[in-house]
């Protein structure tokens, strides 16, 4: 009880931090003057807001290990996995922030994507449901890099990124609040302190914007959910049973729904034109759903209630159905596989605006 009364009180001032550091990223940004430097790249709005949003991100993780330290015992703090948490997460900041102000180059970007993965494994973060390591590994390296690019070409309107990833890290969030692992308090710290940067972030992003998150922002923001949902949400511990790796799949997709499915849509429809998935461009789910119609603010509720309704089906199924049987996986399953035929052949049936 003293420790969650801790935590509340931590994540009040950290709000009224976070909002005030936003607020100074805004009003110094445009005294100096300081924007993304590759202004040339199709947007789907212009690109002269200020794009610091991860730094609060990251100043506030960091203030969370601070509190952390000071409050709680140090024997999880230098241990190996938070260490490479710390690391990954830090690296990831740092490549993002290089990109939104010298426009770096995506040989770059990707490079320091394997470099965060392979310290996750080197540190015994990996998703482990393969008998066969090497395939644990890959498969881990394939997940940080995704879900880091993901989240990055997921920051196209908005309010869209902020609401899908804050839903997914509560969910993770619950999770370790019914599990109770060791760690807890120290996870719990981390999630706390993220919540609040990002919830005094979509004060200032909510259409219109006033400020961006930036690469700085998705690329810390990916790096996390990929690190959490690898401890949490991949390597969960559950009863083994037959299904143990399509339960732990299952997990993943339902609770990743919204940002996989716009991802997959976006990668398909440029490869069959030829394109790099990488390069951006005003062809994604939400710019779509804007060109059916709905207003910018529409769109977002349409991310946010997706969201909501997807990390809810994920915390049923891993904490009401841990062995749930093939049949009850492929009802939950149909929940991304819906999202993701509704939104890909919206983007096959509606038309770019001239």
């Amino acid at each position: 009880m003293e420790n969650a009364l801790l935590l509340t009180l931590f994540f009040m001032y950290t709000f009224l931090l976070g909002f005030l550091m936003h607020k100074y990223l805004i009003n110094r940004s445009r005294t100096y003057n300081l924007h993304k430097a590759n202004i040339s790249a199709v947007r789907w709005e212009q690109q002269s807001k200020p794009i610091f949003g991860g730094i609060t991100f990251f100043s506030l993780f960091i203030f969370g290990l601070i509190n952390y330290m000071v409050f709680f015992p140090l024997e999880i703090f230098i241990s190996g996995k938070s260490i490479a948490i710390i690391l990954v997460v830090t690296i990831s900041f740092l490549m993002g922030l290089a990109d939104d102000l010298l426009n770096t180059s995506p040989l770059f970007k990707f490079g320091m994507q394997l470099a965060a993965a392979f310290l996750l494994i080197y540190f015994g973060i990996y998703i482990n449901i393969f008998s066969n390591d090497m395939l644990n590994y890959l498969l881990t390296i394939f997940w940080v890099v995704g879900i880091m690019n993901s989240i990055n070409m997921l920051d196209n309107m908005d309010a869209i990124t902020t609401p899908s990833g804050l839903f997914i890290l509560i969910l993770i969030g619950l999770i370790i609040g019914v599990r109770e692992p060791a760690d807890m308090w120290f996870h719990l710290t981390i999630l706390i302190s993220i919540y609040a940067s990002m919830g005094s972030f979509m004060i200032f992003n909510w259409h219109p914007s006033k400020m961006y998150m930036g690469d700085n922002g998705s690329q810390f923001l990916g790096a996390v959910l990929a690190v959490l949902s690898i401890i949490f949400l991949w390597n969960q511990p559950i009863t083994p049973s037959p299904h143990t790796g399509l339960f732990k799949l299952a997990t993943v997709l339902i609770a990743f729904t919204m940002p996989l499915s716009d991802t997959a849509t976006v990668s398909i429809n440029r490869l069959l034109k030829g394109k790099s998935p990488f390069v951006g461009g005003k062809d994604h789910t939400t710019h779509h759903l804007s060109y059916a119609g709905l207003s910018d603010h529409m769109v977002a509720l349409v991310f946010i209630i997706g969201s909501l309704i997807s990390v809810t089906l994920a915390f049923v199924l891993t904490v009401y159905y841990p062995d749930a049987s093939l049949t009850t996986l492929v009802i939950f399953l149909a929940w991304p596989a819906i999202i993701f035929t509704t939104l890909y052949t919206l983007t096959r049936i509606v038309k770019p605006n001239k």
